[in-house]
């Protein structure tokens, strides 16, 4: 992947590529340039940066922060493969209540994928691990933080129900209800 590509299935939702080479010393990848962004993403400010680690068919998700601290979000596989799944919960957005899923990590294409605010966020892991950076417009709020649970969208996650490794604290969260949505 060469160009910055609008994701039509979430409006607002791009993909990024990277800068990829390896020599005999090894690998260098480079997942964010601001001069390179495409105008809607070039005056990102981003306030944190993470790392998960998670093991094969974690589910984590799907999260948001709610208004007034939503955030944007960029995410990259470093290390193993994730299937990254973004809903849109933005009422007025012209693909309310879509999906979008893509492989991100070693076993495809060096990319992020940037998560505009009002969009929930989870992933799969897809290999034995895998390493997940988030960059943030916004920092952690406990007060705001919060989701709704990864099988109340309109996506088949594929993974045996019976694999999927989940936080207690994602399997508690509520369903999705477009009714409750603060994303106008």
């Amino acid at each position: 992947m060469s160009q910055y590509q609008p994701v039509p299935e979430i409006s607002g939702c791009w993909l990024i590529p990277h800068f990829y080479m390896e020599d005999t010393r090894g690998n260098f990848l480079k997942f964010f340039q601001r001069s390179k962004m495409p105008a809607p993403l070039a005056d990102l400010n981003f306030h944190e940066i993470f790392i998960t680690a998670s093991r094969k068919n974690v589910i984590r998700g799907m999260h948001f922060q709610n208004p007034p601290w939503d955030l944007h979000k960029l995410t990259t596989a470093v290390q193993g493969t994730v299937l990254d799944v973004i809903f849109d919960m933005r009422r007025h957005s012209p693909t309310f209540q879509q999906c979008f899923a893509i492989q991100l990590g070693e076993d495809c294409p060096f990319r992020s994928i940037y998560i505009p605010s009002g969009c929930a966020h989870g992933f799969l892991t897809l290999s034995e691990q895998a390493l997940m950076c988030y960059h943030t417009t916004c920092e952690y709020k406990p007060d705001f933080d919060t989701g709704i649970r990864y099988d109340s969208i309109p996506f088949s996650w594929p993974v045996d129900p019976g694999d999927i490794i989940i936080s207690d604290k994602d399997t508690a969260l509520p369903p999705w209800s477009p009714e409750r949505s603060e994303f106008v």
